[in-house]
């Protein structure tokens, strides 16, 4: 089962990406490892750093299979204009 959460800050991007390492019974070091980053990136993103690159956190989120979904009232006007290539 899958759950959508509205994000309002870094601070809970950290908890939430905190909670999946722990639950997922991964130390900082282990999962720096996994999404080949630093373990101090891990550390920066679990605490709210809001200057962390994209690339990174995307490599952070792929190692314990979060993904990222945009919502607005856009999004079908977004995929049909795209799907024409």
């Amino acid at each position: 089962m899958t759950a959508k959460i509205a994000i309002g800050s870094s601070q809970q991007i950290g908890s939430i990406i905190r909670f999946h390492r722990r639950s997922a019974g991964l130390s900082r070091v282990l999962l720096a490892e996994m999404a080949g980053v630093g373990k101090t990136v891990v550390f920066d993103i679990e605490h709210g750093k809001q200057s962390i690159h994209f690339d990174t956190l995307w490599k952070v989120l792929d190692a314990l299979n979060i993904s990222i979904e945009f919502v607005s009232p856009l999004m079908d006007q977004y995929e049909a204009q795209h799907e024409k290539g």
